[in-house]
């Protein structure tokens, strides 16, 4: 079923070290990772690649990366993984994707406001329904997996048993998953709809239940300014000082349209950020989606409120949204977090590779370069700083959650082509395997997704 092998431990040595090396165990690929932000460090600077390595894994965590023939003797008697000809890169991480709009992925023919009404609000409506919401919530983090996406941060429906499945599926996975319940209770249709003190009871509650649960953490989710009333605003403000280690997560600027009834619902703001400003929901652990029409001044206020943006470059596209100004997001004079989200199912792909490939696009778009390592940094430890967990996971240090997927840079007849079937020796040779994996590759990539060292998903 696997293209690799696994090396066991030698019998003589088994005995004596039994009790020691259960909870060992190690990978063997070359290895990619990030130990800081190429936008602002020399990328030779903060590009890891080891072309022979080992990952060593133990109860979940890592407990060393180093190169194979550093490590082989100290870890000879733990079992090893054989990923040789493959590429281990830290797990994906999607900030901004909607769980519910799965079944609706790639619906034709309208832009932000119109697509919501005529596709997305009537899908969202069976998620009332516990049983279609497991349903849905089962083959939507397989597809992560499948994806190489090892955390996300999910938008939910309106309802709380949309809620409770995606949790409870991604509990069985052993996942890190950041999620809410959409807040909504205007401008929607009325079978969406909850109240302002409804909102706020079924989310608190639910953050009582699932926020710290195993690896779960929860946000609190007003889909966008639009669909929430001042009342409803206030007391997601008042979710976040009675929780100040929930996140908050919602929408920004993605239509010129949309921009515009905001201002109009919310008079007297000088712009879109200023509406939840006004109401509190601006933090270190905000986390906004798409920010294409943002001016200067909210860039910097951004950047000042140490806020996350989540880049969604296939959902920009498909929508006519507009194209985000990435450069300036990642400016020294206005540092912004950004991650990159899928955004499903406004974003038409799984795939964080096929993400970046669109993200590549739209900086061209507007006459600026995104390397392979930017762009997978964004994908990796980009997306782990954006949510506040780089102690945790998006890269290989010593002590984070073993999150890994296992890439074949080789998977098609065209990528081996281009590729030579080597694998890169230099930094400058895995720069360019990269960008050819961000390009070409999609799931058909994806060889293997290891949770907490665990796999969970390896391609057939």
């Amino acid at each position: 079923m696997h293209n690799f092998n696994v090396v066991t431990a030698q019998a003589d040595s088994q005995s004596s070290l039994e009790s020691g090396c259960l909870s060992l165990k190690a990978f063997r690929a070359a290895f990619l990772d990030f130990t800081g932000d190429p936008f602002y460090v020399p990328e030779k600077d903060c590009t890891r690649y080891i072309p022979d390595g080992l990952l060593v894994v133990e109860n979940g965590k890592i407990k060393q990366l180093g190169d194979y023939g550093d490590l082989q003797n100290q870890y000879s008697h733990v079992p090893v993984t054989d990923y040789s000809g493959f590429l281990i890169m830290p797990g994906f991480i999607d900030t901004h994707i909607h769980y519910p709009q799965t079944e609706m992925l790639a619906s034709y023919g309208e832009q932000l406001l119109s697509w919501l009404n005529k596709y997305t609000f009537p899908i969202e409506r069976k998620f009332k329904d516990k049983s279609y919401a497991d349903r849905i919530a089962s083959f939507f983090l397989d597809e992560l997996l499948k994806n190489g996406t090892t955390t996300a941060l999910v938008f939910a429906a309106v309802f709380p048993e949309s809620v409770d499945a995606l949790f409870e599926a991604a509990n069985r996975r052993n996942l890190r998953i950041i999620a809410g319940k959409v807040m909504m209770n205007r401008n929607a249709p009325d079978y969406l709809l909850d109240t302002a003190v409804s909102s706020y009871e079924d989310t608190k509650r639910l953050i009582k239940k699932w926020h710290k649960n195993n690896r779960l953490l929860y946000a609190v989710t007003p889909r966008f300014a639009v669909t929430s009333t001042d009342e409803q605003l206030d007391l997601a403000k008042k979710l976040l000082d009675e929780f100040p280690d929930v996140y908050l997560h919602t929408h920004l600027s993605e239509n010129k349209d949309e921009v515009a009834l905001a201002l109009e619902l919310f008079p007297g703001n000088q712009d879109y950020l200023n509406i939840y400003e006004r109401f509190g929901l601006v933090g270190k652990r905000s986390i906004f989606a798409h920010c294409i029409y943002l001016s200067g001044s909210e860039f910097e206020r951004l950047s000042k409120a140490d806020s996350s943006i989540a880049f969604c470059p296939t959902s920009n596209l498909f929508l006519g949204s507009g194209l985000f100004n990435l450069a300036q997001a990642k400016s020294t004079q206005t540092p912004v977090k950004v991650g990159l989200g899928t955004d499903i199912g406004g974003g038409t792909s799984f795939s964080m590779l096929q993400t970046i490939n669109e993200a590549y696009k739209v900086a061209q778009l507007q006459q600026q370069n995104l390397s392979s390592f930017k762009a997978l940094f964004l994908a990796t430890l980009g997306g782990a700083i954006a949510l506040s967990l780089q102690d945790k996971i998006g890269n290989f240090d010593v002590g984070k959650e073993a999150d890994f997927t296992v890439l074949d840079p080789n998977a098609t007849p065209l990528m081996a082509l281009r590729n030579n079937a080597q694998t890169p020796s230099t930094l400058d040779e895995i720069a360019d395997q990269a960008f050819v994996l961000m390009t070409l590759a999609d799931d058909r990539a994806v060889r293997a997704t290891h949770i907490m060292g665990e796999i969970a998903y390896a391609r057939v």
